[in-house]
């Protein structure tokens, strides 16, 4: 049987994380899209990453499926992918959930503090 640990270590070895200083450099790129996958009370309470999308990791399958009426077109499949949550952890589940449906590059950025630490900009709730 399968822990948590066990899930979050094949998603660590499958998605790469990256520092928040990295991340940071990558934040104008054109072709990035920065994802925030914590829920909206979380988001709330802390601000996110200017510009990011807003897609609960629950939700991320109905969100990255371009069939799906639920699809967020933000959401695309040849986009580099940056992904935060609020330690890391989320960020790279629902990594390894979108390098299963296709996504080509898809990155974990770690927790939303390290980004804040770093200087990195923000935006309200």
């Amino acid at each position: 049987m399968k822990s948590a640990k066990d899930y979050l270590e094949a998603a660590n070895a499958e998605v790469p994380r990256i520092k928040a200083a990295e991340a940071i450099a990558h934040h104008r790129d054109a072709d990035a899209t920065f994802v925030d996958v914590r829920d909206s009370a979380d988001i709330a309470k802390t601000g996110t990453i200017a510009g990011a999308v807003r897609v609960p990791r629950g939700f991320i399958e109905f969100a990255a499926d371009d069939a799906s009426p639920y699809h967020n077109a933000a959401l695309k499949k040849d986009a580099k992918l940056y992904l935060v949550c609020g330690a890391g952890g989320q960020a790279a589940l629902a990594g390894k959930t979108l390098t299963e449906m296709g996504f080509s590059s898809v990155t974990n950025v770690g927790g939303i503090g390290d980004w804040k630490e770093a200087g990195g900009a923000m935006e309200d709730a």
